[in-house]
C-alpha cells in the first residue's frame, strides 16, 4: 500500500503522520471506453466538414453529462486541515489522473489541454484534485465534472463559431448596398464623361 507524509493536526498540537494512499487503476480496453462516442481522427479543424465532424462529437460528449469512472484513474487519500474529524479519518481527497493519449480524447484538443493548469507534462495527463466534499464519492462527481468541462472547452476552443443568420443576412445587405452604391457611381461617372463629349469645342 502507497503512503504519504503528511502534516496533520491533533487534539495536542501537529504532528507529521504517514497516511495510506489507495490506488484504483480502472481497467481501459483497446476499444476504448464504449461509454464514450468515439472522437473522429482530426488533428485539426479548418475545413467545413471538419468543423461538423467536430461538432457533432462535441454535442454527443456533451449530451453524455459525464465520464464514467471506468475511463480514468483514481486515487484517494484522507484530506488535512479543518474539517471535522470524518475528512482527517476517511479518504475523502480524491485525485483523478487521466492520460491525453486515451483514445477518447480528441486530437484536435490536446494543444489546448496541455496549455491547461491541470496537465502534468512528465506523464503526458490531466490531473484533477478535489477536498471540496466531506464525501468521498461528492468528491469523486466533482472531478469527473471538471474533467468533462475541460474537455468540451478545450475542444471547442479551435472552432470558428459560425455566423448566425441574421449575421449572415446583415453580410448579404452590405454586398447588396455596395454593388447599389457603385453601379450609381459608375451611371454618374458615364453621364460626365457623355456631357463632356456632346459639349461643343
Amino acid at each position: 500500500m502507497l503512503s504519504l507524509l503528511r502534516h496533520v493536526r491533533t487534539q495536542h498540537g501537529s504532528e507529521f503522520r504517514r497516511l495510506p494512499v489507495f490506488m484504483i487503476k480502472n481497467a481501459h480496453t483497446s476499444g476504448g471506453n464504449k461509454d464514450i462516442p468515439a472522437p473522429p481522427q482530426l488533428t485539426t479543424v479548418e475545413s467545413a466538414q471538419e468543423t461538423a465532424l467536430a461538432r457533432t462529437w462535441i454535442s454527443q460528449f456533451r449530451a453524455l453529462g459525464g465520464i464514467p469512472k471506468s475511463a480514468v484513474q483514481l486515487s484517494f487519500s484522507r484530506s488535512s486541515g479543518p474539517g471535522g474529524q470524518n475528512v482527517n479519518k476517511v479518504n475523502t481527497k480524491v485525485t483523478l489522473k487521466c492520460g491525453i493519449d486515451e483514445n477518447w480524447i480528441p486530437l484536435w484538443a490536446k494543444p489546448a489541454l496541455k496549455q491547461s493548469p491541470h496537465y502534468v507534462s512528465s506523464s503526458q495527463s490531466i490531473q484533477i484534485t478535489s477536498t471540496v466534499h466531506r464525501s468521498q464519492s461528492h468528491n469523486i462527481e466533482e472531478c469527473l465534472s471538471k474533467l468533462h468541462a475541460l474537455l468540451i472547452s478545450a475542444s471547442s476552443s479551435t472552432l470558428k463559431n459560425e455566423p448566425s443568420e441574421a449575421q449572415k443576412q446583415r453580410v448579404k445587405d452590405l454586398v447588396k448596398t455596395a454593388d447599389t452604391k457603385r453601379r450609381v457611381e459608375k451611371t454618374h461617372r458615364s453621364r460626365i464623361k457623355a456631357d463632356r463629349k456632346a459639349r461643343p469645342d
